[in-house]
């Protein structure tokens, strides 16, 4: 009989974070689950790692590195569970983590999605992540990112989308809606599921239970590195492209146009930022009439209202608004100090 959970555990060369993550799988309260690590031809000796210290896992290894949507696909393809959970090898999980989200998918059959409270591995009194938001600049945003954890996210919400760096899904999605794009590789992935699942008429909850401590960005540099920056902002355009309905693009274009201009001040504060940007703008052009192929097929399917969509992305955008100025100010007061 198959498990009822499988986690899928993406890894390329971050042997030295796997220790921690598998063996708090092994503290999980809830058991009845498989655990799949996908390496993406790791060079660091990251299969035999595992095979010998944790042979409950089953290994994947693929010939080449297909970025982290290639991986997770492999891995859900490999499964027959009706959930699936996707989980960073850069995280330790509390014990209770996949209890929390199975509880929650049981309760809720009107989410299809769940989205873990994920916090800072090194500081845990600061929040890493909260849900996933879209701005109406269409530019995503991880709410709580930054945030000191005052208990301002101890509430179950639904909100735009799930950080794949610890999510749950129902396999239904999945069918529906189709796998993670490989076209992407890596980044914004995860924002685009999420707006597909949204359109299709699955909601994604927010589960404040689930904690999950991640360090983030392990196998790309850094948030700031090069490659980073060229796949954000590449697949943030591709995002758009395929999902935002054309019925709503006219009235966020402005938006969208301001935040382009914003992420590109932003990214010139660091070494190379430019450069990496406006790789990123070619990449999509050249993706663009792939993406149009898809968003064809994407929208013929959608099975929600302009008037839904326009109220989650408006909230979606307050919620970014509000967490934003939270961060800046525990900012300004850290620094204050």
């Amino acid at each position: 009989m198959a498990p009822r959970v499988t986690v899928v555990v993406p890894n390329w060369n971050t042997r030295e974070f796997l220790r921690s993550c598998l063996q708090s799988l092994r503290r999980q309260t809830f058991q009845d689950f498989e655990t799949v690590l996908v390496d993406s031809a790791s060079t660091d000796g990251s299969v035999g790692f595992v095979e010998e210290n944790f042979p409950e896992v089953r290994v994947i290894a693929l010939d080449e590195n297909q970025g982290f949507s290639g991986a997770v696909n492999a891995g859900i393809e490999a499964s027959s569970a009706e959930l699936v959970a996707l989980l960073n090898n850069d995280t330790e999980q509390d014990a209770g983590w996949l209890d929390a989200l199975v509880r929650a998918a049981e309760r809720r059959p009107e989410a299809g999605l769940f989205a873990s409270k994920l916090v800072d591995f090194g500081d845990r009194g600061r929040l890493d992540g909260a849900g996933d938001a879209l701005r109406r600049s269409g530019l995503p945003y991880r709410l709580g990112h930054g945030e000191i954890d005052l208990g301002q996210f101890e509430e179950e919400e639904f909100v735009f989308g799930a950080c794949a760096a610890a999510a749950l899904y129902r396999r239904g999605v999945f069918d529906e809606v189709g796998l993670f794009d490989e076209d992407f590789f890596a980044y914004c992935e995860d924002g685009d599921v999420s707006f597909r699942a949204q359109l299709a008429g699955h909601r994604c909850l927010y589960v404040p239970g689930a904690v999950v401590y991640h360090v983030g960005s392990v196998s790309t540099g850094g948030k700031r590195s090069a490659t980073a920056t060229r796949l954000g902002t590449r697949n943030g355009m591709l995002l758009l492209v395929k999902n935002l309905p054309g019925s709503l693009a006219g009235g966020y274009l402005p938006f969208i146009v301001l935040g382009q201009l914003s992420r590109l001040l932003v990214v010139s504060l660091s070494p190379g930022g430019p450069k990496a940007h406006l790789e990123g703008l070619a990449g999509a052009w050249r993706l663009l009439p792939k993406m149009l192929e898809k968003r064809r097929k994407i929208q013929n399917e959608r099975r929600v209202s302009d008037a839904y969509l326009r109220e989650l992305l408006g909230r979606s955008s307050r919620r970014a608004a509000e967490s934003r100025r939270r961060r800046i100010r525990d900012a300004v007061r850290s620094r204050l100090r």
